[in-house]
């Protein structure tokens, strides 16, 4: 996906002093900030203080931020590190070993038609999706759900370009298996 001009020219403005372009970035970015977060919690309140926090740290550093980034990369990125803190910090907490989930809303099910048959394919494909490991189900949100392109989920997930692509390509590949199963157990019974 291609960096948008404007998204860039905002971060250009703000970094160079603009109030109103910080104002503009968060008006553009909070709705699909908030989507992100809530695939690692459910706590929306916690989303709601990390989506903040996000906002002044970048009021507080944006003299020391670099002026060439990815925006939504860069936003996703320190949205996903906020959340993943306070989520140690709560586990560490009560003494538990910690592990970011990421976790699948029902929100696919807004895309349902009318129709019995898509709408019975897609309650097994959120099955399918559910069993995924974490880590899957991250990056093909990141890929088919936020048309980002592979650099930048890798970047997201702190991880290389070859474990970001392999992730996909296996989170594809189950749900391929499973559900040409399921079409094929359904027609032969």
């Amino acid at each position: 996906m291609k960096l948008k001009n404007t998204d860039r020219d905002l971060w250009t403005s703000f970094i160079n002093g603009d109030d109103n372009a910080l104002n503009l970035l968060y008006k553009q970015f909070v709705d699909v900030l908030y989507a992100f977060g809530l695939r690692f919690t459910d706590d929306t309140d916690l989303v709601k203080d990390g989506i903040q926090d996000l906002f002044v740290d970048l009021y507080k550093y944006r003299k020391t931020l670099a002026s060439e980034v990815n925006v939504k990369s860069y936003l996703f990125t320190s949205l996903k590190r906020k959340i993943c803190l306070v989520l140690k910090k709560n586990a560490a907490a009560v003494n538990h070993s910690f592990e970011l989930p990421f976790l699948l809303s029902p929100s696919i099910e807004d895309q349902i038609t009318n129709d019995e048959y898509e709408a019975e394919l897609l309650l097994k494909l959120n099955k399918q999706l559910a069993l995924l490991p974490d880590r899957q189900k991250e990056a093909l949100y990141l890929r088919y759900n936020s048309e980002l392109e592979y650099e930048e989920i890798a970047e997201i997930m702190d991880v290389s370009l070859a474990t970001c692509r392999t992730l996909v390509y296996r989170g594809v590949k189950q749900l391929r298996e499973k559900m040409v199963a399921n079409y094929a157990y359904k027609i032969l019974a």
